[in-house]
């Protein structure tokens, strides 16, 4: 037995060096190492950069591989991935940590996006620390928002300016455009962390996060962006993921899963009330007792939301 798990290790091990990601990692990815490889000159260099290369292994293996040493690896790395999370956690309150939700498709050049910059330029500036999903749209502007603090209002302007030549992540330049701005617009001030998935390997991870926690499995990469926003959720427009969101969220806050419920911000009144009407389900739900301990407000205003969020935290840090 001894003999035929020496080769079952060995056999690992060779399995383990051909791969085009690491199973073992003692920290969160960085923006440099997933793009490694790329050149912003070279739009099309985007194709065989470490990120891409491991997207196309995960495709060519299948998103359930039936080869037990790829799971194997996978399992290795997400396990890793969620304790060099937990790590980082410990350094950085999750108190202050607030989540911003919403479409993937939301372009450059939306006034919603830009909203949601501002908010997360805002945020940051006094205290907080953003989190995403890391993909494009109201993800990368909550990183973008992060990565922006403390600039001038016509230095973040300049920098939408750059990126609305590439409006969506399916157009020719999003990524180049991306790290044109963190080249024009440098900074090691400020941190904010983005949670992707390789599931959606097609929608490229924003470069403005400064940590990025990426998985493999989607339904952890879901619980944990959910789980580490203590600080609270912004719900921006979306749409079935950001709906999938909305009532895991709520799940945690009525169970009072982590010890105390978070806020649940629902910003654009119009949608949520109307195009998406969640947040008069929601009450209503409230006021029948069908759900409890959820701490909720619908606005379009910044301020509003900024105070919204500083007095629970503050309230809540006490």
């Amino acid at each position: 037995m001894k003999t035929i798990d020496l080769q079952k290790i060995q056999a690992l091990e060779n399995y383990t060096e051909k791969l085009p990601f690491k199973p073992v990692r003692r920290e969160l990815y960085t923006a440099e190492e997933l793009y490694s490889g790329f050149d912003p000159e070279d739009e099309k260099s985007k194709d065989t950069c470490a990120d891409a290369l491991i997207y196309k292994h995960y495709l060519e293996k299948g998103k359930q591989p039936e080869d037990i040493r790829e799971s194997l690896c996978r399992s290795i790395h997400d396990h890793d991935m969620h304790i060099n999370l937990k790590n980082f956690f410990k350094d950085h309150d999750s108190r202050k940590c607030v989540g911003i939700m919403g479409g993937h498709a939301n372009s450059r050049k939306d006034e919603m996006f830009r909203k949601v910059v501002l908010l997360s330029k805002q945020l940051t500036e006094n205290g907080f620390y953003m989190l995403s999903g890391g993909g494009p749209g109201a993800m990368e502007a909550t990183h973008l928002g992060a990565w922006m603090a403390g600039r001038r209002p016509e230095e973040v302007e300049n920098a939408l300016q750059i990126l609305s030549s590439a409006p969506t992540f399916r157009d020719e330049g999003w990524l180049s455009t991306a790290f044109k701005v963190r080249e024009k617009y440098p900074q090691d001030r400020f941190e904010s962390i983005s949670i992707p998935t390789w599931l959606y390997g097609h929608e490229p991870s924003t470069p403005f996060a400064t940590h990025i926690a990426k998985f493999f499995e989607n339904s952890i990469r879901e619980d944990s962006i959910l789980t580490y926003a203590f600080g609270g959720i912004v719900y921006t427009p979306g749409s079935a993921g950001t709906m999938q969101e909305i009532f895991q969220d709520a799940v945690q806050n009525h169970y009072v899963s982590f010890g105390f419920s978070s806020p649940m911000v629902f910003m654009g009144k119009k949608f949520w009330t109307e195009e998406m009407p969640v947040y008069p389900l929601l009450e209503d739900l409230v006021k029948k007792g069908k759900y409890k301990n959820l701490i909720m407000t619908l606005t379009d205003s910044l301020d509003d939301i900024q105070k919204f969020l500083t007095e629970f935290s503050n309230g809540l840090c006490k």
